[in-house]
């Protein structure tokens, strides 16, 4: 079995990345075949994985424009189960070179049918906006994930994505689902983030992962040093959560290896 997964929200600053990094981070920590693909033109999953996008010369851009085979982008990291499919500023521009091309929302969908079996999981990070590369990742896509900030406006445009993916499943991937809203951003301290958390469960109910993402400083600087959590800082917080949410992952999907997915680790006050 192979499942992609794309990393979706409109509103920026909720956690894609960070989500899509550590997610794909923690899979392969537990040795299951992952490739993590930059579908954002600022590249931050690309840098925070500890590459330079500008020293990217065949990313996703090559691979949707200029028809390059997939696996000719596709780049291995410090991880034994994890590679990448890069990207950079170049993709700014594939919405407006792709807008006269047959089926151009079935582009991304097309390329990754060459390369899909070779991996467990492919985790698509994309941009905060609801444009031709995020239509791609959703038509390519086997589920969503939703992640959801614990502050104010957590629900603001949150119906405009759930009839984004509606439209999506009634047309070009009528087998898409919605695998979780995963709350993020979460501090126990305060109330504002416990209202949000009950008020998504109350709304969502099974639909919401049971992890939670807390907010937590070794999460926040390992970009800075190109890595994910669990390689800058295993024991943090996190770090934990993360791993707690591929676990979930797995259980929901009805995967196991050597029991990984069968326990949650408690974190720790990093």
């Amino acid at each position: 079995m192979s499942k992609t997964i794309s990393i979706v929200n409109q509103k920026g600053g909720v956690g894609k990345t960070t989500t899509a990094i550590n997610l794909a981070a923690s899979l392969a920590v537990l040795e299951y075949r992952t490739l993590l693909v930059d579908a954002d033109p600022q590249a931050n999953s690309t840098s925070g994985i500890g590459l330079d996008p500008k020293d990217i010369r065949t990313g996703l851009y090559e691979v949707l424009v200029n028809e390059v085979p997939a696996k000719d982008a596709i780049l291995s990291t410090e991880y034994q189960y994890m590679d990448i499919l890069p990207s950079n500023i170049d993709l700014v521009g594939a919405e407006i070179e792709l807008i006269s091309v047959p089926n151009r929302e079935k582009l991304m969908k097309y390329a990754f049918s060459k390369i899909k079996d070779d991996y467990d999981f492919v985790i698509i990070d994309c941009s905060p906006s609801l444009g031709l590369i995020t239509t791609n990742s959703l038509a390519a896509s086997d589920s969503v994930i939703i992640p959801v900030q614990c502050e104010y406006f957590a629900l603001e445009g949150l119906g405009k994505l759930l009839n984004t993916v509606k439209i999506i499943q009634s047309g070009m991937n009528p087998e898409l689902q919605i695998e979780g809203l995963l709350l993020t951003m979460y501090d126990m301290r305060l109330r504002l983030s416990n209202q949000v958390v009950d008020e998504v469960k109350m709304h969502f109910q099974q639909l919401v992962f049971d992890t939670i993402i807390q907010r937590n400083t070794k999460l926040s600087e390992a970009p800075s040093f190109g890595k994910a959590a669990i390689s800058h800082d295993a024991e943090s917080k996190g770090a934990i959560n993360y791993l707690n949410l591929a676990k979930e992952l797995l259980h929901k999907n009805g995967l196991t290896k050597s029991g990984a997915a069968d326990f949650n680790i408690q974190t720790t006050n990093n």
